[in-house]
């Protein structure tokens, strides 16, 4: 974060917008503005309401700084729990998919910290695709809808599965923040009726694709992991949930056996 002291009025200003984070948020507008002027239409577009990290131009994301666009879904920190439970996994030359990619967040991350790795992002938002394109290499960004954005020849052979599939339940979009509501494009976040219908169809196409021991990891809720859970299960996958308390962050996890494996929860 920019080592500037923030002005004491324009913290003022943003607390009173409701802006939590008010000093925080003071220091990284006034470094991303190029003049009094410029910072003065930041600020008033953030005490509109508009995000902090579409005026920014970026959000920071598990020490990388991920390019964001209006519409597309901004990356949350409790994805990090995702990421890291999917670092985990990766082994020199594994193919990695990150599913309903948004900014490509995901991908970036993992293809930085093992360079090595074949890796590919797919979304069904044009708006999503472009900008996943500015984080990753352009070619490796795929637009489709879940599976069907994927090359044939990626079936049966991805190693790690990476899904931040929406899962809020199309009522509850009601509740969710303005910043997400109201500036994130409603195909990134209306998971239907009780949030799992994506969830559904990622657990039923996923078997097809994974390689023997890959495994598919779903961001999820703590009231949807045991649903989800259940999803995964049903296609024939071993299954585990991983929660952190810290970032709010729910990840279910489920693994293709390989041939003659035992049974066993990975």
């Amino acid at each position: 974060m920019p080592d500037l002291v923030p002005d004491p009025a324009l913290v003022t200003r943003l607390r009173a917008a409701g802006c939590v984070y008010a000093e925080d948020e003071a220091r990284l507008l006034a470094a991303a503005a190029t003049s009094a002027a410029d910072l003065e239409r930041l600020v008033l577009a953030r005490v509109a309401g508009s995000p902090l990290e579409l005026l920014l131009g970026y959000a920071e994301f598990c020490g990388l700084r991920v390019a964001v666009a209006p519409g597309v879904f901004v990356p949350r920190q409790r994805t990090a729990l995702l990421v890291d439970e999917a670092t985990a996994l990766l082994r020199p030359g594994a193919v990695v998919v990150d599913l309903c990619c948004g900014t490509g967040a995901i991908a970036a991350v993992l293809a930085g910290r093992s360079p090595d790795l074949e890796v590919w992002a797919a979304d069904v938002d044009p708006d999503a695709v472009a900008c996943a394109r500015r984080n990753l290499p352009p070619a490796r960004v795929l637009e489709g809808d879940l599976f069907a954005a994927l090359s044939p020849g990626l079936a049966g052979r991805v190693d790690v599965l990476a899904c931040n599939a929406p899962y809020v339940p199309t009522d509850a979009i009601a509740l969710m923040p303005p910043e997400a509501r109201d500036h994130e494009h409603r195909v990134a976040l209306d998971g239907g009726p009780e949030g799992l219908d994506l969830h559904a169809r990622v657990a039923a196409g996923a078997p097809a694709w994974l390689a023997p021991g890959g495994t598919v990891l779903i961001e999820s809720s703590d009231r949807q992991a045991t649903a989800t859970a259940a999803l995964l299960g049903a296609a024939g996958l071993t299954t585990r949930v991983v929660s952190d308390d810290e970032t709010g962050g729910t990840v279910v996890i489920g693994q293709r056996l390989e041939p003659g494996a035992p049974a066993d929860e990975v």
